[in-house]
């Protein structure tokens, strides 16, 4: 029998309106606790917008959520814009030893092309997901920033464009993979630096060692930033 999410705790979605009616937005938060095995890997999939994952002490997850509209002004634009979020779906499930947080999303075709990207959104998304110290990470990330916290357990990040960035704490040994292709790699950390073979990608690697924490990282458009932090930060 597969093993089913306990979730313990559940915040209530909320309509917020900004007071200035020529730049109202239509935002939706949601907070879960939810049970997560000891040394469990944590999967985010096609996630979007700002990601942040920090390490704390607590022995489950905690996912919060907040999705935004653009600027709206009228009255048929704000509801227009609240039909439009309630597309944007973010499914938690666990499988085995895994917690996976997936994001379904509508897309848009970027006219004029603007981005690398075949398709935007037009929509804001936030992620705050708090995790065991030890958990592990695997992150598949569309466009936008993901930033790591304080994560002992092995971490592997993929974007397609945005940035790359961890804060480790700990003299633990790291096996360090990161590319990126048109971008530049940066670490506190030891390690052989080289040029991609594209001419403006970067790549940054460090042998295996036993007993090291293994971080792979690839960007596609953007840096990767790696960095030491000198002691860990609490959190509760």
């Amino acid at each position: 029998m597969e093993p089913k999410l306990l979730t313990i705790g559940l915040g209530v979605a909320c309509l917020l309106l900004g007071e200035n009616e020529a730049t109202r937005k239509v935002q939706v938060s949601k907070t879960e606790k939810l049970d997560f095995p000891a040394g469990g890997t944590l999967r985010v999939q096609n996630s979007t917008g700002e990601l942040t994952i920090e390490g704390w002490d607590q022995p489950g997850v905690e996912i919060t959520t907040t999705k935004s509209s653009r600027d709206v002004n009228t009255s048929q634009e704000r509801e227009r814009a609240t039909q439009e979020l309630d597309r944007v779906k973010i499914s938690t499930k666990r499988n085995g030893d895994e917690l996976d947080v997936t994001t379904e999303f509508p897309q848009h075709r970027a006219f004029p092309f603007v981005t690398p990207l075949d398709n935007v959104t037009n929509f804001d998304l936030e992620y705050r997901i708090k995790v065991p110290r030890n958990a592990k990470l695997i992150v598949k990330h569309e466009a936008g920033d993901v930033h790591i916290d304080d994560v002992a357990g092995n971490i592997q990040v993929k974007v397609v464009q945005g940035l790359i960035a961890l804060r480790l704490a700990g003299e633990t040994p790291r096996s360090i993979d990161a590319k990126s292709k048109l971008g530049s790699v940066n670490s506190d950390f030891p390690g052989n630096e080289s040029r991609h073979p594209w001419p403006f990608g970067h790549a940054f690697a460090e042998g295996t060692a036993a007993n090291s924490q293994n971080l792979d990282l690839k960007i596609g458009f953007g840096d990767i930033i790696i960095l030491k932090a000198h002691e860990p930060v609490s959190r509760q």
